[in-house]
């Protein structure tokens, strides 16, 4: 199924749940898919609106953080609550053994041997990776092995 026409139908069934919260998060998501593509006079397809996700999940973990620093643990829960939903949306993540057996392809693929490499690699990984796994976490992992 589409990733865009299941965050529909998951909004619809928010809708008819009465589920406040979880409308909330996903008509946000919805409005953010709708501004790209009006932005952009494009119609977005799964990778994009993935892209939207994950930008979405990040700017979330920034005012966690920043709700943290000044004592408003309840829009930090929210915040948590929201993120936990737009996972939802987000391909099953890859485990630590599988992003080692990504990375050691990529290596070898590109024929990378010094961290100057490193750009021919992760573009490897990218798109192999993107949204399985946190990539400045694989970026860290393809640095140790290109400088060891």
């Amino acid at each position: 199924m589409e990733l865009k026409s299941r965050i529909a139908d998951d909004m619809k069934s928010a809708m008819r749940d009465k589920d406040a919260p979880r409308l909330e998060t996903i008509r946000m998501l919805r409005a953010a898919i709708q501004r790209r593509e009006v932005d952009e006079r494009i119609t977005l397809n799964d990778t994009d609106v993935l892209a939207v996700v994950q930008k979405m999940i990040k700017q979330g973990r920034d005012s966690i953080s920043q709700f943290e620093s000044g004592d408003r643990v309840d829009l930090a829960d929210k915040e948590r609550f929201s993120i936990g939903i737009l996972e939802s949306y987000l391909p099953e993540p890859l485990d630590d053994a599988e992003v080692d057996t990504l990375i050691d392809n990529a290596i070898a693929a590109t024929g990378a041997s010094e961290i100057r490499d490193m750009g021919k690699v992760m573009a490897q990984l990218k798109t192999e990776i993107d949204g399985r796994a946190d990539m400045g976490a694989v970026s860290a992992r393809v640095r140790s092995r290109l400088s060891a």
